[in-house]
């Protein structure tokens, strides 16, 4: 038995479920952090999930291990979403959410419904560009930064913490320092300018990106970062986290906490960061479903440097059940071999492969978030 094989799951990062039934051509969508499926016979499920999907949630549908993807597909719709739903999630040892709430391309469930259809507490991490987006059509250059203000101070009154896709929309390249007044205004100015033209308020404007995350600060929530690995509208040179260094420099004393999420390709970097850094914590969510079979060596690579009280567990799960369940399996299995094989080489001991396994299980994100405040 594996030190990780009984421990409970707090997933720190992850979306809602699409609570209702889904085609096969919405699940292949729902499977790949791509915009696009890929012409057939190039099998998007012809991949390292698609064998996760196989292997790993069949089983729990009642269809022999491996089977092809088509009569997957064809079970699931059979059984429909709730039990699915049902299977996955009992099956996934996950034992709270914090959920962000700020990607809607498809109609997910909010915290409150998830709660419902898992029967898990559920807590809500904010997105601040969702926030801006969201006041900016009734705001103007002069005012915006109040406005903000206002809206996030009332955010945060239901929120666990917040979360910032600055590399999403320009980098991790953040001065050390906020702007001043006079550039978010001017800032504002020209995203309001281009917005009112094109009736797009996708927020891109370095500028304002910057002043979010500054602003946020002063709250003292903790604050995820999305790190690596992305949707198609990433460069992800400029997701690298050792970019953020300065402005890692320069928070040291804010009070905030940043949690760099996913990190892959960039693992490495980021448990550098968390081993400097005494508020940067780092996680490998997303790539534990994304990798299938391989997920275990980038669970080796953030076990290298970073401190075992930094590290955080979490999935990304997006609309799929089957990305909670591989990835707390994943986790549970790869994990529990590194720490197993750490015990047989004399490098540690059950006891101490016990508590630091529960640390990144729950404990690390319980003490972060303040779990015990918001039980």
């Amino acid at each position: 038995m594996s030190v990780t094989d009984s421990l409970s799951l707090l997933d720190h990062h992850c979306h809602g479920l699409v609570p209702t039934s889904l085609t096969g051509e919405e699940f292949r969508l729902l499977a790949t952090e791509s915009d696009h499926l890929a012409p057939t016979p190039q099998e998007t499920l012809d991949s390292p999930i698609g064998l996760a999907i196989r292997s790993r949630c069949a089983p729990l549908l009642d269809l022999p291990r491996h089977t092809e993807i088509d009569a997957y597909l064809d079970r699931r719709a059979e059984l429909g979403a709730d039990e699915v739903h049902r299977r996955l999630m009992g099956a996934s040892g996950i034992s709270r959410l914090l959920i962000d709430t700020g990607f809607e391309a498809s109609p997910v469930a909010s915290p409150s419904t998830m709660a419902e259809i898992t029967g898990l507490p559920a807590h809500e991490i904010v997105r601040l560009e969702r926030i801006a987006e969201h006041i900016a059509p009734a705001s103007t250059a002069a005012t915006f930064a109040s406005d903000f203000l206002t809206a996030l101070t009332e955010a945060a009154e239901r929120a666990i913490g917040f979360k910032s896709i600055i590399v999403y929309r320009f980098g991790f390249d953040i001065p050390p320092e906020p702007p001043s007044d006079a550039e978010v205004v001017e800032a504002a100015g020209r995203w309001f300018s281009a917005a009112s033209a094109t009736g797009d308020w996708r927020l891109t404007e370095p500028v304002i990106l910057r002043h979010l995350l500054w602003a946020a600060i002063p709250f003292g929530k903790p604050i995820q970062l999305h790190t690596g690995y992305g949707d198609s509208d990433i460069q992800l040179f400029r997701a690298d986290p050792s970019r953020a260094t300065r402005f890692f420099a320069a928070t040291v004393e804010s009070g905030a906490a940043f949690t760099l999420l996913h990190c892959y390709p960039f693992i490495r970097e980021a448990g550098i960061l968390s081993q400097i850094f005494p508020h940067v914590y780092c996680d490998v969510g997303a790539v534990t479903h994304y990798l299938g079979p391989s997920a275990g060596v980038a669970i080796g690579h953030m076990m290298e440097v970073a401190p075992f009280t930094k590290i955080l567990f979490s999935s990304d799960a997006y609309g799929l059940a089957e990305q909670y369940l591989i990835s707390s399996l994943s986790w549970r299995t790869q994990l529990g071999r590194l720490l197993d094989s750490w015990i047989a080489d004399d490098w540690t001991t059950a006891e101490e492969a016990r508590r630091i396994a529960g640390l990144i299980a729950s404990g690390n994100a319980e003490r972060l978030y303040g779990i015990e405040d918001h039980a």
